[in-house]
């Protein structure tokens, strides 16, 4: 029978056996939820010998042509040498800005398009280069499946290298370079009843943005609750849109949060969207959480949600971490450039992202 080598190791196949059942056999950590070559989840690549046919059904075309497969639908005839997408060291990748919109008064909307096809999970994040070296990285906000354009939320930082370029510099049918996707803060559901309560401050509503799309392409049929906030009603964006999803699906619920207390409370709650979420949800025993965006709140949360019942291996995480500034310090006539923010989730081979 063929063997599979991934991480290092060598694991075998029993007869009929599909590469995602003999991984998690032998206890190796593949990502995975329908198992019936649906969902797309537990898309892997081959990195030597060619996988089957059938385990590529589904797929778009430059994808096979990479040796992307579906772990759950492969049962190799030869050896393979299999890796997760965001494990593979990727070369930079030239983008195309295909749009370029206003969120709301500090954050942009780019819309790029790669110069060839990337597999991504909505919810993971790409870094995007400047010119002169400068690192940041962005959520990817675009769906998994239906969307092949990388959306990505920009909060413009006064100062900011990377995002005050893309705001003054960069325009529609320009080229800008990246690298990804990485993370691992994306939808899933092994099962789709499950309860999802997701929070986020800020420009942290773009991976929650993805998740709650590809919930609705993969028929989740449990409640999802959103709570996004900001210090004021103009810090929200993409309302319209949110609202627009709790009349065209039953199971879905948006509730924007504001620190303003004159703000108009028929239409915001008053308070952090962490606190207005865990006063409606006591109990969180069985729930699947995302929390995303300001990583104070994060860490809190995440603490109270394990306290309130939620399993740890149930609360998915995307922080923005200040990363250190190295030396040498920054001279009196940089003082407000942007400090580097980089997500503690990022993979080993990754850059060190960052999102100003």
């Amino acid at each position: 029978m063929p063997n599979i080598t991934f991480r290092g190791h060598s694991y075998s196949l029993n007869p009929a056996e599909s590469v995602l059942d003999a991984l998690t056999r032998h206890g190796a950590a593949v990502p995975s939820s329908c198992r019936s070559g649906v969902c797309q989840t537990c898309t892997m690549k081959a990195v030597s010998g060619t996988p089957p046919a059938a385990a590529q059904e589904g797929l778009r075309d430059s994808l096979k042509e990479q040796g992307y497969f579906l772990a759950c639908m492969c049962q190799p005839r030869e050896d393979l040498e299999v890796a997760l997408p965001d494990e593979i060291i990727a070369p930079l990748i030239d983008a195309q800005v295909i749009e370029k919109t206003e969120l709301c008064p500090d954050v942009l909307r780019l819309r790029l398009e790669p110069a060839q096809s990337l597999l991504f999970r909505g919810g993971q994040f790409i870094n995007l280069h400047h010119p002169d070296g400068a690192v940041r990285s962005y959520s990817i906000a675009s769906a998994s499946l239906g969307e092949d354009y990388l959306e990505l939320h920009v909060r413009i930082i006064p100062g900011g290298k990377v995002s005050g370029w893309l705001a003054a510099k960069i325009n529609t049918g320009d080229s800008v370079q990246i690298d990804g996707p990485h993370g691992d803060c994306y939808y899933q559901a092994p099962n789709l009843d499950q309860p999802l309560v997701l929070i986020g401050t800020g420009t942290g509503l773009a991976p929650l943005f993805a998740v709650v799309k590809d919930a609705f392409l993969q028929g989740h049929r449990g409640p999802i609750h959103l709570f996004h906030g900001g210090n004021k009603a103009s810090d929200l964006y993409l309302v319209r849109q949110f609202q627009a999803y709790s009349e065209q699906h039953e199971n879905f619920s948006y509730t924007a949060c504001v620190m303003d207390e004159s703000a108009d409370s028929a239409c915001y709650s008053i308070g952090s969207p962490a606190h207005v979420a865990l006063a409606a949800h006591k109990d969180l025993k069985g729930y699947r959480i995302y929390l995303c965006g300001n990583p104070d709140m994060v860490r809190a949360t995440k603490r109270k949600a394990f306290l309130a019942g939620a399993s740890l291996s149930e609360i998915h995480t995307d922080p923005f971490e200040a990363a250190t500034p190295a030396a040498p310090v920054i001279p009196a006539t940089d003082q407000h450039a942007d400090m580097p923010v980089m997500r503690t989730d990022k993979p080993a081979n990754s850059f060190s992202p960052n999102i100003a």
